[in-house]
């Protein structure tokens, strides 16, 4: 919640890595109650990082050339935009609409 507050997309990005991979630890421990709606996105674009990295045993992050800017880590995001020439501040949704846009 705070790195979503604050607008932290690679801490929040991390925070949801972590959701995903010690998921079984914090279930009934953690309560999911007060998060936004799109956290569960979040949630879910780590799961699909996570499954295509177990997947193809790779840790390609734009799915295989695919330019599937919406499961690409925030690094990637931002790095794209950088060569591009454009703002590489923001959320991750904003990174991927502005990539979309500009490509």
């Amino acid at each position: 919640m705070f790195a979503d507050s604050k607008n932290l997309a690679a801490l929040k990005e991390a925070v949801m890595d972590y959701i995903v991979e010690h998921g079984d630890s914090l279930i009934g421990k953690v309560s999911f109650d007060t998060v936004s709606g799109s956290t569960v996105t979040d949630v879910l674009t780590a799961m699909s990082r996570s499954k295509k990295k177990k997947g193809n045993g790779t840790s390609d992050d734009d799915g295989g050339g695919t330019n599937d800017y919406n499961t690409m880590r925030v690094a990637t995001l931002r790095k794209m935009l950088h060569e591009k020439g454009l703002n590489v501040d923001g959320s991750r949704e904003a990174l991927v609409a502005l990539l979309k846009e500009n490509s």
